[in-house]
């Protein structure tokens, strides 16, 4: 009973820190003045990425034997996947359930170069860093400058096309309501607070669920891959739904493709440094099916200029064949 109490605590955390960090966000955005794009695939981006982010990177350092390094990688892995398949799919849904200036979505009224910018970051980046378990020793360890340079490339893109911000009405910072325009160092507090209940409520949440999944010896490497990356992809998820549900479907889609980009660049580069990088069959299954999710949505934006909501929600079906091959296979 304790652990239940425990995992809507930490869930708790996460939304009412979510909604903090999407607040606050929109804010420093305004302050740097970036457009929607930028603020969503850069700074909410990297912001919420930073709890699924810390989970390898403790796991690698300090952890020890195989299980260790199952877990690393299965958490590295298990970021994208979830992130192009379940949210992705997740934010289709919430497009087609929430009406938009009082009508029903025939498209995502999103930015198509922003998702056509990220997407092929992301396929380039997540696509090399799957090919390097197959290269020897030597040559692995030049790939991670190069996934480095990808991601700060793709940076200094976005910057240089977000141009000027947009000028719409936002609503009142929470930590100043009655100001009309806030000062930058109550925006970053706002920021640094929701943040930090994000990351310590999702650590919360992922602990629980490990000290479960124990119980039961579920493998160290499913357990990352699946529980792990749920628990703490909720951020990419409920800032995306708070997004789409005002109707900024720019930033709901750009926070959750500008992670995916971020998950496939700087922690796959980590994780390739210091492990052996070896992908086993199962492993190595979740890596094509994330590039045919993210290359089905591509397509269709290339294709016809827009996408659909329905489109975004078939990616759901990738997340349900995975979830049965593990089901087989266990």
């Amino acid at each position: 009973m304790s652990n239940v109490l425990l995992l809507l605590l930490g869930l708790a955390i996460i939304l009412a820190s979510a909604e903090l960090f999407t607040n606050s966000i929109e804010w420093l955005g305004k302050k740097l003045n970036l457009n929607e794009g930028a603020v969503g695939s850069i700074l909410a981006a990297v912001g919420t990425a930073l709890p699924e982010s810390v989970i390898p990177v403790i796991a690698i350092l300090t952890g020890t034997g195989t299980k260790a390094i199952d877990i690393g990688i299965g958490a590295i892995l298990g970021a994208p996947f979830v992130l192009v398949t379940l949210a992705l799919a997740i934010s289709g849904i919430a497009g087609l359930v929430c009406k938009r200036n009082g009508s029903r979505r025939e498209i995502m009224h999103c930015n198509r170069e922003v998702m056509t910018r990220d997407l092929q970051f992301f396929l380039g980046a997540y696509g090399l860093a799957i090919l390097t378990c197959f290269l020897p020793g030597g040559l692995k360890y030049a790939v991670p400058p190069v996934l480095l340079t990808i991601y700060v490339v793709y940076v200094v893109k976005t910057i240089k096309s977000s141009g000027n911000s947009d000028e719409e009405e936002l609503p009142p910072l929470f930590f100043a309501r009655r100001n009309q325009n806030p000062a930058l160092p109550i925006i970053l507090t706002q920021v640094a607070i929701g943040l930090a209940g994000i990351i310590g409520g999702a650590h919360l949440f992922v602990d629980v669920i490990e000290h479960l999944a124990d119980t039961l010896g579920i493998p160290a490497f499913i357990l990352a891959f699946i529980i792990s990356p749920i628990a703490t992809e909720l951020p990419e998820k409920v800032n995306s739904l708070i997004w789409i549900r005002q109707g900024k479907d720019t930033l709901a889609l750009g926070n959750i493709t500008g992670a995916m980009v971020f998950q496939s660049t700087i922690i796959p580069a980590i994780g390739i440094s210091l492990t052996p990088w070896q992908l086993s069959p199962l492993a190595l299954t979740s890596a094509i099916m994330a590039i045919a999710a993210a290359s089905y949505v591509l397509y269709y934006l290339r294709t016809t200029g827009q996408i659909k909501p329905a489109t975004l929600a078939y990616n759901g079906v990738l997340y349900g064949l995975f979830l049965a091959t593990v089901a087989y296979i266990v």
